[in-house]
Parts: structure tokens; sequence; C-alpha cells
């Protein structure tokens, strides 16, 4: 496991083992936390890529689901040769779901064996542009009063400490000045805790290293990303996955799921692992496509989801909580430029030069083509080692080659 993406970018984490921890979430005994924490890590160090997310609360969706609209084949705005030349690619590199959204409609919807519209999957990091989402939408009713608030003003146990000086923008931008995700088998390492601890909000603000003044260094984290589950819950009174679900689920009509919890009724992960349907995702795409508005009622600030999208000096690649298409770089990582660690090839730059993406790991992509109001979702496992002429990933191929076949 590389040390950028840390502890929680995992190959695909199955169903099964989200099945299988329901089981393993009854016979924990969660009076005894040190004991929880070390089965968890013992578990984590033998299989990370199967650890299973226990305990899993369900975040309820739209009370009354309807799929979002279909283009008949004669009035799709994509060619049907790039339709299906990017569902092919999607196929071969073991995607789980792949949809095309255009305009209004979706173009292509394909899912692979053993799953359909309403299964939910695990994304990975794709949770954190939906906790962006979530301040704007806070933001929005008041809640939170200003991006550049201290998180203290919401967490009381940051008062008095370092990460007093973290603004809320820090933790969707990454510039919280807490250390770099990593990954360690010692359990005195604060990345374990501040991942498995039953009370690991309180571990993060306690103990995890902030060795950078907030706002001065790009940092990829999951800590800081976690702190957002903090900050609503202590800006609105209410848990954080009820929030998502009453203020971001049910205003855009999507499906509901699931979310991992340090232990039964406590705080949840915001930065990864929650488990939606790929349509929940299209649509919180949707919703920053259309600059924060559903149906035409507006949900996030005016100029929310512009301010999502400007890069910042240490990283002109990341807004927050979203990736940017430039700068163009044929090889991309998640950790600070320059930083060692896997890079994401770009075989050409994106066509559209303000497409924006969410993007999680094990090539998790949502691309948002603005100029040409195109989206295109792939989840699932992670693609196949290129061997044999098979190529690798490319973040760039299905995007481009979509926005090339959009009929003029």
């Amino acid at each position: 496991m590389n040390s950028i993406r840390g502890a929680l970018c995992f190959t695909q984490t199955s169903l099964l083992a989200i099945l299988l921890s329901t089981n393993a979430v009854a016979q924990t005994d969660w009076s005894d936390p040190r004991r929880v924490f070390e089965e968890r890590l013992a578990t984590f160090i033998k299989d990370p890529g199967n650890f299973p997310y226990a305990p899993m609360e369900p975040i309820a969706g739209a009370s009354k689901w309807k799929p979002l609209p279909l283009a008949r084949p004669a009035k799709r705005g994509v060619s049907a040769d790039a339709l299906e030349k990017a569902r092919a690619y999607a196929e071969m590199m073991n995607s789980s779901a792949f949809i095309v959204w255009r305009d209004g409609r979706i173009q292509s919807e394909w899912h692979g064996k053993g799953v359909d519209a309403r299964k939910p999957l695990v994304s990975k990091s794709l949770s954190k542009p939906l906790s962006a989402i979530v301040i704007g939408r806070a933001l929005a009713l008041g809640k939170i009063r200003s991006l550049d608030q201290s998180i203290a003003d919401y967490v009381p146990a940051a008062k008095g400490t370092p990460k007093e000086k973290i603004r809320i923008r820090h933790i969707l931008d990454m510039r919280s000045g807490m250390l770099d995700q990593g990954f360690s088998t010692d359990p005195a390492h604060p990345y374990n805790a501040a991942l498995l601890d039953a009370d690991f909000g309180q571990k993060i603000i306690e103990s995890y290293p902030m060795p950078y003044e907030p706002g001065a260094r790009y940092s990829y984290a999951q800590a800081p990303s976690d702190i957002v589950a903090m900050v609503i819950e202590g800006a609105t009174g209410m848990r954080y996955g009820d929030f998502v679900s009453r203020e971001v689920l049910k205003p855009l009509g999507a499906q509901g799921g699931t979310i991992w919890v340090g232990k039964p009724g406590g705080l949840a992960h915001s930065g990864c692992c929650a488990t939606f349907p790929a349509e929940t995702y299209l649509r919180f795409a949707v919703l920053l496509l259309e600059d924060g508005k559903w149906q035409g009622k507006r949900l996030l600030p005016n100029g929310y989801v512009s301010e999502m999208r400007k890069g910042t000096v240490q990283n002109p690649n990341f807004g927050l909580g979203v990736w940017l298409g430039e700068p163009y770089h044929q090889r991309r990582g998640f950790g600070a430029p320059g930083t060692a660690g896997p890079q994401v090839l770009h075989s050409e730059p994106f066509i559209d030069p303000d497409l924006f993406m969410f993007d999680g790991n094990s090539n998790q992509q949502v691309a948002i083509s603005p100029k040409h109001r195109l989206i295109v979702l792939r989840l699932g496992p992670t693609p196949p080692a290129p061997k044999d002429g098979k190529p690798e990933w490319d973040n760039a191929f299905l995007p481009n080659t979509l926005i090339r076949g959009i009929r003029k």
C-alpha cells in the first residue's frame, strides 16, 4: 500500500466483506474500546484490501426514487460509436458501473455482473466531494457562516489546541497542516487510531500530528476529511448521516446507502467508505454542473461551486474536494506535487479545460465537463495491471472519447 493515498486507499472492498461485517458487529464487545481497536488493527494489517467496514449505518434516501430520464437512441447527444467505445473500455477496466449523462438525460448506463441501478457500491474517496457538498449545504442553511471559520467554532475539543488554527476550507482543500496519509503496522502510530479507534474523532483532535501551519502545505490525508463530520454535527446538532439524508439525498431524489461509523451510534467517517448506488453519485455531479441547483431549486450557495473548482498555490489541481483537469500533467498523484507515490495517467489534456472530477482510489471517476454539459461515471474494482498489450487506466480516455462523439 502506498504512503500517499494511505490507510483507507484499499483495493476495492467487496460487498461480501460488508455483509460479513454485520456479523462482526453483533459479536463485538463495545464496552472494551482497546480490544475493539486491537481486533480491527489485526484484521486491517492482515488484509487491508478486504477490511470489513463495521459498523455500517443506513443513510435514508428519497422515499420514492425515480430514475433520471433516459435519452431515446434517436435523441442521444453522443454518437453510438463513442458510447460503445467508452462502455467497452469501462468493462475492460473491471468496472461495476458506467453511466454517461448529457444535458439532462442519461445517454448510456451499464452495470457489471451482479450489479444493478439499486445496488450500493463502495466508492472510496468519492465521499470527499460529498463532504464538500455537505459543507456547502450547511452554509446555504446558515448553519455555518463561512469557509474561513475555525473548525473550533463547531468542534469544541479543538479549542486551545494547534488544530484551532485550521479553517473549514482547509479540511476540504487538504491544507490542514496535518500529517500526510500513510500506512503503519505499529499500533501506536496515529494513522491507526485515526482510522480504527471507536472514538476516532477524538483521537484525530487529540493526537493526530500537525507538523505544518494550516494553509501552508497541501497534504492529502483521511483525518482532515473526517473532521467534516464533526463540524457538521457541531453546526447542525444532527448526526452526519442524518444531515446527508435530509439535506442532500432527499432534495436530490437520490437513493440512500450506508456509512461507516466508529461504533454503534458513533461518529461517521465523512472522508471515505460510504456506499451508494452509482446513480446517486451521478446526482451529486449534476448538482455541481448546475451550479448548486437541482431542478431549479438552489441547494448550495451562489458561487460555492466556483469556489470548489479553484485550486490552491500549493496544489493547483485540487479544489474543495474535487480534482481539476488543468494545469495538465501526464501523470498526477494524490500527494503534494513533486512527492513520491503512484501517478495516475492522463494520456492527453482534457478537451474541456474546465473539466473537474471526483477521483477515488482504484480509479473511481466522475468526470464533469461544464462546456459540453457532460458527465461520465466509472465505479468498480481496481483496473487490471497493464500487461500483455492491455493498457493501463487513463483518466482522460472516457471524457475525451465521449466529448469527441458529441453530435453537433
